[in-house]
């Protein structure tokens, strides 16, 4: 398939990257940082998505009312994100709105006012936003699991930060960090839909071409040394129990994420999934159950997840393991890998439909790999995979020493030794 991907890289560090989209009357673009919340220091933990928040508060052009009513009046989607690798704004508008969507969001970057009252304030709604995820068992459990995880690591640490952290972020705090990390090596724009390449490099010149070249005084983080915990939290006051049993997983940039991948969507990443089908389907034993990888650029991790009743927790949990001694035992069937490359490379295909979709792809590649990954590749790497290459998978991450478990809820008296562990 054609692809109309074109890049470029500005002597201060900055990367621009554009696909053209002719059939559409949309454009998605966004700024993009390569920063996340795994580049804090414990004492900075949640200070990425602290000034995504704090950006939309006002910049020295425009208050904050003012940003909310122009991304109204642009009739778009307006969209704000922090993961742990990297910080996103983005836009999707009408192709003839673009010059104004990136004033919109350049401005917001580039000029945030950052007024102590406003931070204060914005400190309250992250306090709120931290109080749901403990209100939310199974978020609750994830966060809880990935600090035993990954344990004094970044990647351990929760994206909101902690009600400390967040309330020591004062307008000096938060104004020097945004200085040091906001510079144009960290910076990737992207635009995809139906603009020009020549068309985007204007705007962006034009607001960003004179900066100079400045060095990151953050550093990048280590590559974390994962734990194998088993972290059983009672809490008698829930209806549910709620499990995750983890391994460890390739990263995002490992040579064998395709087949990683199709191991994922066969053991428990759809309805059609190992799990699902012996958990939910023929047992009746679990509503929420499923599985699937989460890759960062150097380390991963596959979960298992379900949420049940304490009294089925313990048949729940055996027949997981079982999932995971058969991948380890024995290959794949042909059948249920062809449905995972079917189900994989119709993601791809369907996301090809989509302008934000291609811009989001277009940053992630940029900022985990590099360069630009077509769609074509991505489907040849899909068809590519083996039975044996999953199976090799699953005898690489699936072993004794390596796995963890989380519980969280009315237990019931489950308890997990290493022994229940075993391949």
């Amino acid at each position: 398939m054609m692809e109309n991907v074109q890049i470029t890289r500005l002597p201060n560090g900055l990367t621009i990257l554009s696909e053209h989209m002719p059939e559409v009357r949309s454009v998605s673009l966004g700024i993009w940082l390569r920063r996340g919340s795994r580049h804090e220091t414990s004492d900075q933990n949640g200070i990425c998505h602290f000034i995504e928040h704090a950006l939309f508060k006002g910049s020295h052009r425009r208050s904050a009312h003012e940003i909310a009513t122009e991304s109204d009046r642009l009739g778009g989607q307006f969209d704000a994100y922090t993961s742990h690798e990297m910080t996103g704004f983005a836009a999707k508008v009408v192709d003839t709105e673009m010059p104004r969507a990136f004033d919109l969001l350049s401005d917001m970057l580039l000029n945030p006012r950052f007024d102590e009252d406003d931070l204060q304030k914005e400190q309250k709604v992250i306090i709120e936003e931290m109080k749901m995820i403990e209100d939310t068992p199974d978020e609750l459990l994830v966060e809880l699991f990935h600090a035993a995880y990954f344990p004094d690591h970044s990647l351990g640490r929760p994206i909101e930060g902690t009600e400390k952290t967040v309330s020591s972020f004062d307008r000096s705090i938060t104004a020097d960090f945004h200085a040091q990390t906001f510079v144009p090596r960290n910076l990737v724009i992207a635009a995809a839909g139906n603009v020009t390449h020549d068309e985007l490099l204007g705007l962006v010149m034009k607001t960003f071409g004179a900066q100079r070249e400045a060095p990151d005084t953050v550093s990048d983080s280590s590559v974390p040394q994962v734990a194998a915990p088993i972290l059983i939290e009672r809490k008698s006051e829930l209806e549910q129990a709620h499990l995750l049993i983890a391994a460890p997983w390739p990263s995002a940039t490992a040579s064998d994420r395709y087949a990683a991948s199709m191991l994922g969507t066969i053991i428990g990443g759809g309805t059609s999934s190992r799990l699902w089908q012996s958990i939910r389907e023929e047992r009746g034993l679990a509503y929420s159950i499923g599985a699937g990888g989460n890759s960062f650029r150097d380390v991963g991790m596959f979960t298992i997840y379900a949420g049940t009743s304490p009294a089925q927790m313990d048949e729940v949990f055996d027949l997981a393991m079982n999932e995971l001694r058969r991948a380890v035992r024995e290959p794949v069937g042909a059948d249920e890998l062809e449905l995972a490359k079917q189900q994989a490379t119709s993601s791809v295909l369907l996301s090809l439909e989509s302008s934000s979709t291609r811009v989001g792809a277009l940053a992630r590649q940029e900022i985990i790999h590099g360069r630009r990954i077509s769609p074509d590749e991505i489907i040849q790497s899909i068809n590519a995979v083996t039975r044996e290459a999953t199976q090799r998978v699953a005898q690489t991450c699936f072993t004794t020493a390596a796995l963890s478990v989380g519980a969280l809820g009315n237990l019931n008296g489950f308890a997990v030794d290493r022994a229940r562990l075993e391949i």
